[in-house]
């Protein structure tokens, strides 16, 4: 019974590291810029969209850490019934920039993880006028 669940332990492990991939180097992305305006109060956030929005499509499939690495802890986070998890990233200042953090309707970019911790949504909470360059 416990070389059963010796094996049953190591193939799990081996199957959600196996899930996902890292990220490539993103040319003309500034990840310490961004991660030092949290709630994009301090506006920086912004000058990074174009060259973020260049690697939209290679964000997919990425894993929570990943994410985690490339712009820090998200602004909001939630967590659904089946284990999903949704970062929130503010994109412009609004009144989450209060003293309080309340929740705000200023743009955010959000991700979306399914339960094996991977990216299987990038939008944005309104569309950008930032231009794909």
């Amino acid at each position: 019974m416990y070389l059963f669940r010796f094996f049953a332990a190591g193939a799990a492990t081996l199957l959600l590291t196996a899930c996902g991939h890292s990220l490539p180097k993103m040319d003309g992305f500034d990840d310490a810029a961004w991660r030092s305006d949290p709630y994009a109060c301090l506006n920086k956030r912004a000058a990074q969209l174009p060259a973020l929005n260049r690697y939209r499509e290679q964000l997919y499939g990425a894993r929570i850490a990943s994410i985690d690495d490339l712009l820090g802890r998200p602004d909001e986070e939630e967590l659904s019934a089946q284990t999903e998890k949704t970062y929130y990233y503010y994109v412009e200042p609004g009144a989450q920039c209060e003293p309080s953090h309340q929740r705000s309707t200023a743009n955010k970019l959000t991700f979306r993880f399914g339960p094996l911790g991977v990216v299987t949504e990038v939008l944005y909470e309104r569309p950008l006028a930032v231009p794909a360059s």
